[in-house]
């Protein structure tokens, strides 16, 4: 069983490993229940970062167009977020508009021009290549090939990916994952992957394809952590209201970046903790449009937060059992 949480704000903080992000950074408009928004800055790159970098250093690697707006980009500088990696070109940024369903769980995608992330071929400035830590966001499996190829050997990989790499890209992403200590995708995507529909022997088919580690996200059921000796399901943070689910996942991944990138190894309780982290940075990011509240976030405001949502997950043993 995985160990209990323990606070590890102050070692986050004086953490000097650095996490490199790869992906995409995107213009959205959204449309949901709560209202609709137009070029929204987004992209897996950006809320991953933004999560991360309220605690470890974050190096960013991506492509944006003449038409991608500063002030986004100033916030992650404040951050501390080095950009040398993002490549600014001729063009239009990669755009995406999406309508949500009433349930917040189905959308539909109306629109998705690629724009200058056609041609993206990641750049890895000489400075991020001895990152310590790497996350390859949802991108093309050769793109993250080239990625780990150029790095001079970080200490732990973690990927991303999606349905449409696992049916039309199999044999690249096969190779991505002999090279990956971690895993996160859902639940969907893990059976598609796999071929078995219990998300158990699902996440146990992926682990024995090389990941030492899978993260099977829910929703707002929470998510499965699996690897080869044990497997533990960590709940949601439940909200009354929320606002836009566009970049939970990144965001999510963002949170379980900073700490296993601030605490070495895999160890049970770092992962435990990595993924209440996750958890409690994605519940903040659907309450706003877009990447606003993770703009504003405070660290006295997440560790807040996951003081209350230990509290109340904590289980006790039922009397006479």
């Amino acid at each position: 069983m995985l160990s209990p949480y323990r606070e590890d704000s102050s070692t986050m903080a004086q953490s000097r490993d650095r996490l490199l992000v790869v992906g995409s950074v995107a213009l959205d408009t959204i449309e949901t229940p709560a209202g609709k928004r137009e070029d929204v800055p987004g992209g897996s790159a950006l809320y991953c970062s933004l999560a991360a970098s309220l605690y470890v250093p974050v190096h960013v690697v991506g492509v944006i167009g003449e038409d991608f707006p500063e002030e986004p980009l100033r916030l992650l500088e404040r951050r501390g977020v080095n950009l040398k990696g993002l490549q600014r070109v001729r063009g239009k940024t990669f755009r995406w508009s999406g309508r949500y369903h009433q349930d917040w769980i189905g959308r539909d995608t109306l629109d998705t021009q690629l724009n200058v992330f056609a041609d993206f071929k990641p750049a890895i400035p000489r400075e991020s290549t001895d990152c310590e830590v790497v996350f390859l966001a949802n991108i093309q499996p050769q793109l993250q090939l080239d990625v780990l190829d150029a790095m001079t050997g970080p200490r732990l990989v973690a990927l991303d990916t999606m349905n449409y790499w696992i049916k039309g890209d199999l044999p690249l992403l096969k190779k991505v994952l002999k090279r990956t200590d971690l895993l996160i995708i859902n639940d969907e995507e893990a059976r598609q992957l796999s071929g078995k529909y219990s998300l158990l022997k699902a996440a146990r088919e992926i682990v024995a394809m090389g990941p030492k580690v899978v993260i099977l996200k829910k929703g707002e059921h929470g998510c499965i952590v699996v690897a080869k000796d044990y497997m533990q399901l960590i709940p949601a943070y439940l909200l009354e209201d929320i606002e836009d689910p566009t970049g939970a996942g990144d965001t999510f991944a963002g949170g379980i970046m900073a700490v296993l990138t601030a605490h070495r190894g895999l160890s049970d309780a770092v992962l435990r903790n990595a993924v209440i982290h996750g958890t409690i940075m994605a519940s903040f990011g659907v309450q706003g449009f877009g990447p606003e509240r993770l703009n504003s976030l405070t660290v006295e405001e997440v560790e807040t937060r996951k003081r209350q949502y230990l509290r109340w997950t904590r289980m006790t043993e039922a009397a006479g059992c």
